[in-house]
């Protein structure tokens, strides 16, 4: 009979807990049995996973259904792959790449990753433009190199003055002993030089050869398929809905983005890169059940860092990083708390420690964690986080 009693007020008591819980974010805490197709064995319909977030490298994969989306591809396409297999995560699978922005740290994979895989890539039209100049980048040239550069034109335009004024037979004799002397130094017989290479340094010559003539492989910036989309105006891929929205950043025209996946009513969010936390910001981060969010440097650490007063200064600037007390007066001020999980992304390596970002953070939220929200965890340079399902 007490062994009845005692059975019964614990499970009032875990009842009870989850009813409190669903009061407290009732919008939010769902309990999915369709994720369990068999005893221990779980399907990750969706999820997010940050592969690496930080000033050397940001990339996260974002998935629901059959659909998979890289968020920015900042590392090599050789490390990129090495960390999406350490995830379980299959490259060829992947249906789009999304950037953020054209700054390297975001984009220094992108080109190869997208060729050798052929991934359609979504930029804004200013970003693709930025990034394309990047790709690019224009000679410089010192004033005596450019003194030598213009005294050679006003040689060659001298000349060929000159022989527009020339008499018809100076002209005729000119080009004959031009041809004499080409003649001269072509050896005798059916010589050539490609006939003395082997097999593959031919082959290989012909398919540069082959690549300069049609300007595809040549060309740094070429990509399989490029689509545009502009920050507020949403768009789907796949089984995602995306709502990219602007953020404060020194970039051409940076976004973050919302991702919805239809299936399930989840929604996760990628918010980095931003000096600070703007009204529409606010708005598009609520009622969201994953959240990367920047917490890039401690204020202290930063002004005491190694950095030259210029650097220090774009940090803090509006379109700079959003620091560690930043990031905590919007989770204590504007965060609805609803979120499962909270990933602290892009901390700095000089002017960051981990323990700092979280401490900053829990005091902010420690009025709204609950047992089965707001997880709080932090997104590393060195190796990939775990999937985080839902």
């Amino acid at each position: 009979m007490i062994l009845r009693c005692w059975q019964y007020f614990e499970r009032l008591f875990c009842l009870s807990a989850v009813l409190l819980v669903r009061r407290s974010c009732p919008h939010r805490v769902r309990f999915r049995a369709s994720r369990y197709t068999a005893p221990g064995r779980i399907v990750k319909a969706v999820r997010m996973t940050v592969l690496a977030s930080g000033s050397k490298g940001n990339a996260t994969i974002v998935a629901a259904g059959q659909t998979r989306l890289l968020i920015d591809a900042g590392l090599s396409c050789r490390e990129l792959m090495r960390r999406m297999a350490l995830v379980g995560e299959d490259p060829s699978s992947l249906s789009a790449i999304l950037i953020t922005h054209e700054h390297l740290d975001h984009v220094s994979g992108l080109s190869v990753l997208a060729r050798r895989f052929k991934i359609p890539v979504f930029f804004t039209e200013a970003t693709h433009r930025a990034w394309t100049r990047m790709m690019h980048p224009r000679k410089t040239m010192t004033y005596a190199a450019w003194l030598d550069r213009m005294e050679a034109e006003r040689k060659a335009r001298a000349e060929e003055t000159a022989r527009a004024h020339a008499p018809a037979h100076t002209v005729v004799a000119e080009m004959a002993a031009a041809e004499e002397a080409s003649e001269a130094q072509i050896p005798c017989g059916d010589y050539n030089q490609q006939d003395d290479m082997p097999s593959d340094s031919r082959l290989d010559a012909e398919q540069e050869s082959e690549s300069e003539a049609t300007g595809i492989k040549a060309d740094p910036a070429f990509l399989p398929a490029v689509e545009y989309f502009a920050a507020g105006k949403s768009f789907a891929i796949g089984e995602i809905d995306v709502d990219p929205f602007t953020i404060p950043h020194d970039a051409a025209d940076p976004c973050g983005f919302v991702f919805h996946a239809r299936t399930e009513s989840i929604r996760m969010a990628v918010a980095t890169d931003l000096g600070y936390v703007p009204p529409n910001v606010k708005q598009a981060l609520k009622n969201v059940d994953v959240l990367l969010l920047e917490s890039n440097h401690d204020l202290e650490m930063l002004k005491d860092g190694p950095y030259p007063w210029s650097v220090k200064q774009r940090v803090l600037s509006r379109v700079g990083h959003l620091s560690n007390a930043a990031c905590a007066e919007f989770l204590m001020n504007d965060y609805d708390g609803g979120a499962h999980t909270i990933v602290l992304g892009h901390l700095s390596e000089q002017n960051n420690l981990p323990e700092l970002a979280r401490m900053a953070a829990e005091q902010a939220i420690s009025g709204q964690m609950s047992l089965l929200g707001n997880r709080l965890l932090i997104a590393t340079q060195e190796s990939p986080l775990d999937p985080i399902c839902l």
